[in-house]
């Protein structure tokens, strides 16, 4: 049910000539935040519900824990709804993604990400008998997967759920239809459900994602599929480098794995059908701390052979691996509505 990718860089899809004006723009982020700390709240696992929970780390001040149930690796304490809310809607480091860093790569980003992806799930919609009718997007950001699913006549109508004015009109210039409203404030029955719906690296931003897909799936058929990305807290990148991996920040603060990811949508009473890790940056995100002076390999020789002394060599067959044993930093699960 999958497509074999070409080969991606981290530099095609984040634009190096931005990352100083990133991390200026992040730092300036991060103060803002700092000075609500006090009211942060503790939550249960976003996965499980469970509370017992022991301390992983800490990274820009916020504490990051691990389920003892499920290993689900998140934040706790973390900000309240409306303190998020307040985040992103000032976020300058959002504001540079929407602006610079997204049109830059986007040719980049549709070819290397976004048609292997549509090709995987139109795949699935064959595999298990989903017409092809209606798909829509949550959270599409600038828009380039679902434009690319409209003008592939993959589908036979696409829109897409927005709440970001500056990413709705992003969205509206490639001509979609777009539903300019957060997804808790959707009505309770929709007139056009989907056949397919998709959720691209917005999981691991929701306060609460139990509630936030129960309310998304009502705009999805009984029977139609659910596909969600996010990243995968037991992925390689994670697991060597801790609180030095790019996929924890002050943004990401769920980070399932393929067992908790599979256990939080049979709580939604979704039926899954593949949970899948087909990530393709863990080597080169780990090799470019190690490089950065990020991460010391020095005393582990099989990480030193596969980052420094043989990686040319090793680094393709080895991120493979990773991908095909629910190890990449990069996460996916199909489900089928109840």
């Amino acid at each position: 049910m999958t497509t074999t990718p070409e080969t991606l860089s981290i530099a095609e899809i984040r634009g190096p000539q931005f990352m100083a004006r990133q991390r200026e723009a992040m730092a300036r982020d991060h103060a803002r935040l700092h000075e609500h700390l006090g009211d942060f709240v503790a939550v249960p696992c976003p996965a499980c519900g469970q509370t017992a929970a022991s301390r992983a780390f800490d990274k820009y001040r916020c504490q990051f824990v691990r389920c003892h149930d499920c290993d689900t690796l998140y934040m706790s304490p973390r900000p309240t709804p409306a303190l998020m809310d307040d985040y992103y809607s000032h976020s300058e480091n959002y504001r540079l993604w929407a602006e610079h860093i997204f049109p830059a790569s986007e040719d980049r980003r549709r070819d290397k990400l976004c048609r292997p992806l549509l090709a995987t799930i139109a795949a699935a919609c064959a595999a298990h008998g989903v017409r092809p009718g209606h798909l829509i997007e949550l959270g599409p950001g600038f828009g380039t997967f679902a434009a690319l699913a409209r003008d592939s006549g993959a589908f036979e109508r696409v829109s897409v759920v927005e709440r970001t004015p500056e990413m709705a009109a992003a969205c509206r210039r490639h001509g979609l239809v777009v539903h300019e409203t957060a997804v808790e404030d959707l009505p309770e029955r929709f007139d056009d459900p989907a056949d397919v719906l998709v959720c691209f690296e917005v999981i691991e931003h929701v306060y609460d994602p139990m509630p936030f897909l129960a309310r998304a799936l009502r705009l999805l058929k009984t029977g139609g599929l659910l596909v969600l990305t996010c990243p995968n807290g037991n992925g390689f990148d994670t697991q060597v480098l801790g609180a030095e991996s790019v996929a924890v920040d002050t943004e990401h603060v769920n980070l399932f794995n393929p067992a908790s990811i599979a256990r939080l949508l049979e709580r939604l009473d979704c039926e899954v059908l593949e949970v899948a890790t087909p990530g393709r940056l863990d080597v080169e995100l780990v090799r470019e701390a190690v490089q950065a002076g990020r991460c010391d390999v020095s005393g582990q020789p099989f990480l030193q052979q596969l980052l420094v002394t043989d990686h040319a060599r090793l680094a393709a067959p080895f991120q493979q691996f990773l991908a095909d044993h629910g190890l990449s930093g990069n996460l996916r699960a199909i489900a089928r509505k109840r």
